[in-house]
């Protein structure tokens, strides 16, 4: 895909990976960006940072939970209105829970569903509709590796990536023959916000939201289907394939060996750039 002269809507934009892929595709000349998330003040910081890399670029911020559907009916088409098709949806907005599974809540599930499902499911739909009358523009859904291999304590997590990943195939098949491409995007392991208080894994190293960011648009440019990110990601997915029971195994053992000090954690905790709550 080339990014001259583009139109780009990332979810999630105000932080991590979304805000790293939002300064990435500023760099490689995007010409529009349209950054989606809960946080105002958080997304005209970002804009200032875009700005200063490349003061061409336009830059539209646009507060949205897109738990709440009523909200994405609103906006979206309006969005589509004002600045006409996008060429590029980055889905990234999720949240997640670590929990145990028998100590997990029904709450948190909801929670997950709400946005890593719902509120791709409803945001992908309407742009996919006018990706589908315009004959033209991809689709990336951040999935993550927990979305091809399911690690302890992200029961629910993985559930959700699981599940996006069967939402990518299927649009992949669907919306081929109106030139609509749809790409899953697969992290491992990221330090963001939303890991700094949780159970590490052992052995696993994490990578950079610009080392996501990178690898996103060299799959973008090359033409993949499933982006894979790092080395680690690489031989844990072919792994799987070829010896399952060992790889889940050594994920179990992973799993212990990082364990910190208690047996549950609960909610992310998000800190955002202006000390304001969640995204």
């Amino acid at each position: 895909m080339r990014l001259k002269n583009k139109t780009a809507l990332i979810t999630g934009a105000s932080r991590g990976i979304g805000k790293a892929i939002a300064l990435e595709l500023a760099q490689q000349g995007i010409a529009r960006l349209i950054l989606i998330a809960r946080q105002q003040c958080c997304l005209k910081h970002l804009t200032r940072e875009i700005h200063q890399l490349a003061p061409e670029v336009d830059v539209v911020v646009i507060s949205l939970d897109l738990t709440q559907t009523g909200q994405i009916k609103q906006f979206i088409p309006q969005a589509l209105s004002d600045f006409g098709p996008i060429d590029l949806l980055v889905n990234n907005a999720g949240v997640a829970h670590q929990a145990s599974f028998l100590s997990s809540t029904i709450e948190e599930f909801e929670a997950e569903i709400r946005l890593n499902l719902c509120g791709t499911f409803a945001i992908t739909r309407l742009i996919a509709q006018h990706m589908v009358k315009h004959r033209a523009g991809t689709i990336v859904n951040v999935s993550s590796l927990m979305g091809k291999l399911a690690a302890p304590t992200y029961s629910t997590y993985s559930a959700t990536k699981f599940a996006l990943l069967g939402m990518t195939q299927s649009l992949r098949m669907e919306l081929a023959s109106y030139n609509v491409q749809v790409v899953a995007l697969l992290p491992t392991l990221t330090e963001t916000d939303m890991v700094q208080n949780t159970d590490k894994f052992a052995w696993v190293i994490a990578s950079s939201p610009s080392d996501v960011a990178k690898a996103f648009v060299k799959g973008l440019r090359s033409g993949k289907k499933e982006i894979w990110v790092g080395w680690q990601s690489k031989i844990a997915i072919f792994a799987s394939y070829i010896a399952p029971g060992f790889v889940e195994r050594a994920m179990q053992l992973s799993a212990r060996l990082g364990h910190r000090q208690s047996t549950r954690q609960t909610e992310f905790e998000f800190k955002d750039c202006c000390n304001a709550g969640p995204s």
